[in-house]
């Protein structure tokens, strides 16, 4: 559990090592959750059945989880909808839990986030061992990224922006990933293609 496959694996190719970044794919964040995105059940489905499909691209499958126990002005009774939300995501509660499409992926590693504060990016986050997702990524090897995941305008963006920032080659797989909002979406695209960020769809892959 939690062990990424050596470096020694079955690619012997010159093309960086790649990990697809599944980032909260949660209820929380689905249709009926405290904080649901529209689409957000089909996005976990698309989610699951791509990484089943497509685990030979992949040297590792990573997984993030918002996973709040006291994130301080991250929670109010009266959200602003930007830098304050609803209670969401709190942690060993049935919507922080990985939505049950996931349950196959196969994922290597399970990175929980924002247990005190905002926690907004997969590299806030560590996973059982205390492993960030940075070392998750150096220990593996690993020179590229696709990013894909709930919400497209804020975890699955300051993740792709945190990787970009590490040096990692980074995608957003753009049907595998939806937005709080249209306006919101858009905007996050502009930063991400901004650093160097590239979008594109699965049929493009």
């Amino acid at each position: 559990m939690d062990d990424i496959r050596p470096q020694t694996s079955r690619f012997v190719t010159s093309r960086p090592r790649r990990a697809l970044l599944v980032v909260d794919v949660q209820p929380t964040f689905c249709e009926g959750g405290e904080l649901g995105v529209e689409g957000g059940h089909a996005v976990a489905e698309r989610v699951a059945a791509y990484a089943k499909e497509h685990r030979d691209r992949y040297d590792a499958i990573l997984t993030t989880q918002d996973w709040h126990i006291d994130p301080g002005e991250h929670f109010s009774d009266d959200p602003d909808f930007v830098n304050s939300w609803p209670p969401h995501g709190v942690a060993d509660t049935p919507g922080a839990m990985l939505h049950p499409a996931l349950a196959e992926i196969d994922a290597d590693a399970h990175v929980k986030k924002g247990q005190y504060d905002h926690g907004y990016s997969g590299f806030d986050g560590a996973d059982e061992s205390g492993r960030s997702l940075e070392t998750i990524l150096t220990d593996a090897g690993i020179g590229a990224v696709d990013v894909v995941g709930l919400a497209e305008s804020h975890c699955v963006k300051h993740t792709a922006l945190d990787a970009r920032q590490r040096g990692l080659a980074t995608r957003v797989i753009t049907d595998l990933t939806a937005p709080v909002s249209p306006g919101q979406g858009e905007q996050a695209r502009a930063e991400m293609r901004a650093v160097g960020v590239e979008l594109l769809s699965t049929a493009d892959l």
